[in-house]
């Protein structure tokens, strides 16, 4: 029976640490299921199970923790920007300045709270303390670091601030959920309407192209042809189908065009008016797409490698005997296919043309959706490495003791989002699989939290029971739900933000993945996980500066 012995009790054993881990995260995700009043943690409650795990002695070896730790962060946040990369900046144009300005009111107030809390609290706290209460309330890690560091150089002797942070952290992971909690009830949400107007300020946001139809009135157009048409108006825009003597047809940019000629167009909405008014006139009784005509459409899967990174140019569409491609579907966005945009593999294509022309380009692209279910590991873990690497380099701020850092998710979050937007215009392949993202970064988060539960354990208990503990989650309680109610309450009263986003962004704020695995489970959409992201490096930043900033100012109350 040794061998039972030591596979529960060797912390060094491969085995063991494997196995404390699956008991970890199976039990956690198992109870995370449990809905108490309609409500569900998710992943979230892996923590907990942590939590009692270390607690009872399910530990492992403190060097093996820490890199499951970091590595699955750096997994989850890689992922999400992986995933939200190429809608980012739209939606950062859109709503980014908003989102971040909140942030950075949410990150003041929750360090006046923490002042106030000090001077309120200053015979039995300490600042370095305090700091660390402040971290956990806030659930940021590489602030704590950043922190512990500038306090050895300034030759700090006390208390380990780590477990101010530990008592402080879990009950801030429930009590940021507990707050989007609490204002979807005063708000009275309803996540399926939440969702349905992102969908429509999506679709107004990123500009996608409308369709209508142009009646040649113009006589000036007599036997000019489409591109010329197209110089003249100075405005892009598609012309996908030709109504001429009955006949509908697939024209290329050489078509002449002739009095009384019916054109349907696709076009940015802004371009529609001038367009209309230089070809005469809209005509709203007819739909060539409805009307008998040799003419085909199809949407076609971008799936050879050799076509990332080629722009809508480089394909010649001039080879294809009259095909038009009309529309680019990628990652939830509706894109117009300007001659200089960049395909990216796993867009769809909405094409129009003779049939067989059609099945010609198809081939061209690819169109084999199979070819999708191979990752590309490479740029994976290319990016990965120039994540640490950017992560890890130090930003020398006069007036702070240390550098600031990134870190580790801060900096492959970053590129993550980068890689993804700018990828294809190197010719790099970052295309997942939704099914892949999501498994990644579901394990990396399971990793992660119950790394923090394994690691917390034994301090948050014994903190807990000597009082000190209890003291140090009460106040981490209040720097984490006031700034939180404020912010939320401002962003959903006055600016009317949506509550997937609203979630995402406090989620961002705090630097809590717990919180954006749990919006996950609200809703399919990404309006939570693209306002993280929008949010994310800015609160990063603040964060690890803040904790030095207070030292600088208030050691001398010390």
């Amino acid at each position: 029976m040794d061998w039972l012995v030591n596979l529960w009790t060797d912390t060094n054993s491969i085995a063991h640490i494997l196995m404390v881990y699956a008991l970890v995260i199976s039990v956690g995700m198992l109870l995370g299921q449990i809905k108490i009043f309609g409500i569900s943690l998710g992943v979230t409650f892996i923590l907990f199970v942590g939590l009692a795990c270390g607690y009872v002695g399910f530990t492992v070896n403190p060097t093996v923790l820490s890199f499951v730790r970091d590595f699955g962060l750096i997994l989850f946040v890689f992922f999400i920007g992986l995933q939200v990369g190429p809608s980012f900046f739209s939606s950062f144009k859109s709503g980014g300045l908003r989102l971040n300005l909140l942030t950075l009111l949410t990150v003041i107030l929750s360090l006046v709270v923490t002042i106030v809390l000090f001077f309120m609290f200053k015979a039995k706290v300490s600042l370095a303390t305090m700091l660390g209460v402040y971290f956990g309330a806030v659930t940021n890690t590489p602030g704590l670091g950043a922190t512990q560091e500038a306090l050895k150089m300034m030759e700090y002797t006390g208390e380990d601030i780590a477990v101010a942070y530990a008592c402080a952290y879990p009950l801030a992971v429930v009590a940021i959920i507990a707050t989007a909690i609490v204002l979807r009830i005063v708000f009275r949400i309803d996540l399926k309407e939440e969702d349905r107007q992102w969908e429509e300020a999506q679709k107004a946001n990123n500009e996608a192209p409308i369709f209508f139809h142009a009646r040649i009135t113009n006589p000036a157009l007599e036997g000019r042809t489409i591109h010329q048409v197209r110089d003249f108006v100075g405005r892009p825009f598609i012309c996908s189908r030709v109504l001429h003597n009955g006949v509908i047809t697939s024209p290329s940019a050489e078509t002449v065009l002739h009095t009384g000629d019916v054109l349907r167009i696709v076009s940015a909405e802004e371009n529609k008016e001038p367009v209309v008014a230089f070809c005469g006139k809209e005509d709203k009784e007819i739909d060539l797409v409805l009307e008998s005509s040799p003419i085909t459409s199809r949407t076609i899967r971008i799936t050879k490698p050799k076509v990332n990174g080629l722009t809508v140019h480089d394909l010649h569409l001039s080879k294809y005997d009259g095909v038009n491609i009309t529309r680019i579907f990628r990652a939830g966005l509706t894109l117009f296919p300007y001659n200089n945009l960049h395909l990216q593999l796993g867009d769809r294509v909405y094409c129009v043309g003779p049939e067989r022309a059609v099945a010609r380009l198809a081939e061209t692209l690819g169109n084999q959706e199979k070819k999708l279910y191979h990752p590309n590991l490479v740029s994976i873990f290319l990016g990965i490495v120039v994540g640490i690497i950017f992560g890890s380099l130090p930003i020398a701020i006069p007036g702070l003791p240390v550098p600031l850092k990134l870190g580790l998710a801060g900096g492959p979050l970053i590129i993550a989002i980068l890689l993804a937007y700018y990828g294809p215009n190197l010719r790099l392949i970052t295309y997942t699989t939704e099914s892949a993202n999501l498994m990644l970064r579901e394990l990396g988060i399971a990793l992660f939290l119950a790394s923090v539960g394994l690691n917390a354990g034994k301090p948050f208990v014994e903190a807990l029971g000597n009082g000190e503990g209890v003291l140090y989650a009460f106040l981490g309680l209040f720097i984490t739900i006031i700034p939180l109610l404020i912010v939320g309450t401002i962003a959903r009263k006055k600016y009317k933000m949506n509550y997937h986003a609203m979630i995402g962004m406090m989620a961002g704020a705090t630097t809590d993945p717990p919180t954006l695995a749990y919006a996950g489970t609200l809703s399919e959409k990404n309006s939570s996980v693209i306002a993280y992201s929008t949010v994310y490096p800015l609160a990063m930043f603040l964060r690890i500066l803040s904790g030095q900033f207070v030292l600088l100012i208030l050691w001398q109350y010390v």
